[in-house]
């Protein structure tokens, strides 16, 4: 059983849920992209695999489940993978999750003009403000967004930060995946 808290929407109930299946896998995990179905759907049009995922008895009639989908290749760029999927008609939104650093805000003013994107890699990682944070984004095909920010530091549930706009660029790369 998950240790989610109920949410007011499907979307933010599976990105919750994205958070914590990705949470117990623990840190330092590679990028992992999400399908997400409509589970009344699944439920009918395939009651085997929905019984596989223990979806047969479960209570909730309306709701987004998540399914995992291959690895992500480590050695190409994130945005040029998400340039190549194309979803069936049967995946109603995608997610998701990874690793990054990032810094404060105060940390901008600081960051040298000169560094190209290896070298500036590089310098967020030596930084001393640095924060190592775990970003689940999510969208469905009707535009709606949903992100879940978890700090390392803070890695506990009730320190999950939610909210449709944590991660603009992220849910836009999402969103083109839907585009024809």
């Amino acid at each position: 059983m998950s240790n989610t808290p109920m949410a007011a929407n499907p979307l933010t109930r599976a990105v919750l849920e994205i958070d914590e299946y990705v949470s117990g896998l623990g840190w330092d995990q590679p990028a992992r992209l999400f399908a997400l179905v409509d589970t009344a759907r699944l439920r009918a049009q395939e009651p085997s695999l929905a019984a596989q995922l223990g979806l047969d008895d479960a209570p909730e009639t309306t709701g987004l489940t998540p399914i995992e989908q291959e690895e992500i290749a480590a050695d190409r760029p994130l945005d040029e993978f998400l340039g190549t999927i194309a979803w069936p008609d049967s995946v109603v939104g995608c997610a998701l999750t990874v690793e990054r650093l990032m810094l404060p805000p105060s940390a901008e003013t600081a960051v040298p003009d000169d560094l190209d994107g290896a070298r500036l890699n590089q310098w967020v990682a030596e930084h001393p403000d640095r924060q190592e944070v775990r970003m689940t984004v999510a969208v469905l095909r009707d535009g709606t967004r949903e992100s879940a920010l978890r700090l390392r530091e803070k890695d506990a549930p009730s320190e999950v930060l939610t909210g449709a706009d944590l991660v603009p660029g992220l849910a836009e790369a999402l969103a083109a995946t839907f585009e024809d």
